[in-house]
């Protein structure tokens, strides 16, 4: 006959519940760190995306410098008198439609300059004249649809039109 030794089932038990709180413990913790991880990396997606959106500031810089005139300007647009890499004249504009910074070549919509995840909620051109010239000053402001908080992010450039130094 089998004889069971009654002080040692209370101790299955205790370790039974020490293993249980253990891998809960183990759980809480690893499942906070994928949390943490995750949020560091949409945060890191939204400032790449903010940052990466100095490019729209890069291009309208670029466009001035390689101007010859200033065709009509107003606080949200900016058209352009230029040539293309062949010599002959075209026109260049930059406007600012609802959320999106819009590119024109010849008055014919190219395209918006900003992602579809980022919102253009500022663009202003104010002309600049002195005795040595023209030029402009840019600002931009932008916003990520992904940002809970709403940060705004400004790019500022004054530019000296091609032409004119």
């Amino acid at each position: 006959m089998i004889q069971i030794d009654k002080n040692k089932n209370g101790y299955a038990i205790l370790e039974l519940l020490f293993y249980i709180a253990f891998f809960a413990l183990l759980s809480i913790v690893t499942i906070n760190a994928m949390i943490a991880m995750a949020q560091s990396f949409k945060e890191t997606e939204v400032q790449t995306s903010l940052l990466r959106s100095g490019a729209i500031m890069e291009r309208i810089s670029r466009e001035i410098r390689l101007a010859d005139s200033i065709n009509l300007i107003s606080a949200s647009s900016l058209k352009l008198n230029t040539t293309d890499s062949s010599g002959n004249a075209k026109t260049v504009q930059f406007s600012l439609s609802g959320a999106n910074a819009q590119f024109f070549e010849n008055d014919a919509l190219t395209g918006n300059l900003n992602a579809p995840d980022i919102i253009v909620s500022s663009l202003t051109f104010t002309e600049i004249t002195t005795t040595e010239g023209k030029g402009i000053k840019v600002i931009l402001t932008v916003q990520s649809e992904n940002d809970k908080y709403s940060r705004a992010v400004d790019f500022y450039d004054t530019v000296v039109l091609r032409g004119n130094y």
